[in-house]
């Protein structure tokens, strides 16, 4: 039974005019990933429910909003997912959570735990053909290949986690703008489309230096633009996608508030938060994600952090394992565990289906067929790291940071006999 509809417009400005339109006149909206037969994985769609839409259709005309469709939200089915599964060993509770996925319909809070719980092992491998098949028929075979930039290891902030915190004892660093726009060019020789570009929060890149990076980047190469410089002021993030930034990435870490405010000494979570929504009303691409294995996380909180990036609507999802960093106050704390990371992967992709979701360096750190088993489990993405060598280890947010190249990428998407990215130039 259809219960949403999917409005498409005809380009991101009509789209944010148009939800903005929508609420302003009462109507709920959310802005999601669009399916794949209505637009590019990077398009996104207002979200609307059934019983608005004839009102929905009569404010878009009023105002002039240009449309390319108007769709209903139809579940997205994983056909014959049950006939391929060895059921005898699956519990009749974990058949009817695989029937419903199946069937394309929404999971709970409790199932999704149900999943990330589960030890048996056909239950485990279950999982892992659902999100395989999710992958497959929802974003194809295709990895996406993007490259980081990481340009200031300078932080205004004292996260307990994090190699670049403010208090810990390493050389910092700074690039030029030219510095940067050397690395950016090789990148789009290359033929990377997309150029990420992140720091820490360190605000002697004011907004005026952002946005002289950003023109630069988009004049001199028109690549696409990933921003992951922390926690900003609405007007800022405004500015810089009215002067060409994409996607934005700001990690929640965590939707566990007492957990934030333990590993967050600086921060508020509530904050973040809104910088999150600000993010998303603005019209960028959202990133966001979190770590397995914090101190004081237990599988519901994981359920929860799931949940929250399918209902703010995330189109990039980072999920990676804790690693300990030494000189920081967690230290000496356990790494995440790799097997949970992938299954969260896995019931991410699930659940939040029509996302990026990236196989993690911190992944490849710890794991050397990390990736691979990140691309097995649902993810399709993969970020080099560009850095400049002189610079690159000192931007170790965690200890023994893999430094993912072009290669490694290359094994981990061969190996799991997945699909490369017709825009790269480098032959393998």
């Amino acid at each position: 039974m259809i219960k949403h509809y999917l409005i498409m417009a005809a380009s991101t400005n009509y789209m944010l005019r148009g939800d903005q339109c929508l609420k302003e006149a009462g109507i709920k909206t959310l802005l999601v990933p669009a399916p794949s037969e209505y637009g590019s994985v990077c398009a996104t769609a207002i979200k609307i429910k059934k019983e608005d839409l004839e009102k929905v259709k009569e404010i878009l005309k009023e105002k002039n909003i240009k449309l390319s469709g108007i769709y209903e939200d139809k579940p997205k089915r994983l056909l014959g997912l049950l006939e391929k599964l060895s059921q005898d060993m699956i519990s009749d509770e974990f058949l009817k959570i695989l029937k419903k996925i199946e069937n394309g319909e929404e999971l709970n809070f409790e199932e999704i735990v149900i999943l990330l719980k589960t030890d048996r092992k056909a239950e485990i491998d279950a999982i892992f053909k659902a999100s395989d098949q999710m992958r497959k028929e929802i974003v194809g075979d295709v990895v996406d290949i993007r490259g980081a930039i990481e340009f200031s290891n300078i932080c205004r902030r004292n996260c307990k986690y994090c190699g670049i915190r403010k208090d810990i004892n390493i050389h910092r660093y700074r690039m030029t703008e030219d510095e940067i726009l050397e690395v950016v060019h090789e990148m789009n020789h290359m033929g990377l489309k997309t150029v990420i570009l992140q720091s820490g929060e360190d605000l002697w890149w004011t907004s005026e230096k952002i946005v002289s990076l950003i023109q630069r980047i988009k004049k001199e190469t028109g690549m696409r633009i990933t921003l992951s410089i922390g926690e900003r002021s609405k007007e800022e993030y405004a500015l810089y996608k009215k002067m060409g930034a994409n996607n934005f990435l700001l990690k929640i870490e965590t939707t566990n508030k007492e957990i934030f405010r333990f590993i967050h000494p600086d921060d508020d979570f509530d904050e973040r938060l809104q910088c999150s929504k600000w993010l998303k009303e603005l019209g960028y691409l959202n990133g966001s994600g979190n770590m397995l294995g914090l101190p004081g996380q237990r599988v519901e909180d994981i359920a929860k952090d799931i949940l929250f990036f399918k209902e703010m609507g995330i189109n990039m999802i980072g999920i990676g394992p804790f690693l300990p960093v030494e000189g920081t106050p967690f230290e000496e704390y356990p790494i995440g565990s790799v097997e949970m990371t992938l299954r969260a992967v896995a019931v991410t992709r699930i659940v939040c289906k029509r996302v990026f979701l990236p196989a993690t360096t911190a992944l490849a750190s710890i794991d050397p067929d990390g990736q691979t088993k990140a691309l097995q489990a649902g993810a399709n993405t993969i970020m080099l790291i560009n850095t400049p060598p002189k610079y690159r280890y000192n931007y170790q947010i965690y200890t023994d940071k893999n430094m993912v190249d072009l290669d490694s990428a290359y094994k981990a998407i061969k190996e799991s006999n997945r699909k490369l990215p017709p825009y790269i130039k480098k032959e393998v």
